[in-house]
């Protein structure tokens, strides 16, 4: 199936039911070192996060700093393609370079008032296919106003922790 074909199978189901467009995501983390965690997320797969040695882990895994932008760079890449097709835009390749900030004094609570996250996020995508410039700009914008993943960096989510 195409990736048009599917978009508009998606479309039309979920607005005959919006209850089928409800989904839920899972992810499980054991801590299995001085900071490497194996992570197992709903679908099966499995994956390590680690810190650098600077930050006193075995750095045999990407940093969960790291994992965040790979995310959101793999959702934005993702969000082309499929917008690209919902535009009927040519689309030959996407390339995604995210890099972000962050004061380390807020992790390691040495001044309260600096945040422990990330405090930018730079992107930089890059477009190459037939279509004008105009029309990847309408697909940026509409590739900005559905990514979930941005929409999770530019917006609060509410977020419940329970101790067990």
């Amino acid at each position: 199936m195409s990736v048009t074909e599917l978009v508009n199978t998606a479309k039309s189901i979920f607005s005959s039911n919006p209850d089928r467009a409800q989904a839920r995501f899972r992810a499980h983390h054991d801590l299995t070192g001085p900071t490497e965690v194996t992570v197992k997320v709903g679908s099966g797969h499995r994956f390590s996060v680690d810190e650098p040695e600077a930050l006193g882990g075995g750095n045999s895994a990407a940093n969960p700093v790291e994992y965040a932008l790979a995310s959101l760079g793999s959702c934005q890449a993702i969000s082309y393609r499929v917008w690209a097709s919902q535009l009927g835009l040519e689309l030959e390749k996407v390339e995604v370079e995210i890099e972000g900030d962050i004061d380390l004094r807020g992790f390691f609570g040495v001044d309260e008032t600096v945040r422990p996250g990330l405090n930018a996020v730079r992107m930089r995508v890059r477009l190459t296919g037939p279509e004008p410039d105009a029309r990847y700009e309408e697909l940026a914008a509409a590739v900005d106003a559905h990514c979930p993943v941005l929409d999770l960096f530019r917006n609060p989510v509410s977020v419940e922790r329970e101790l067990a």
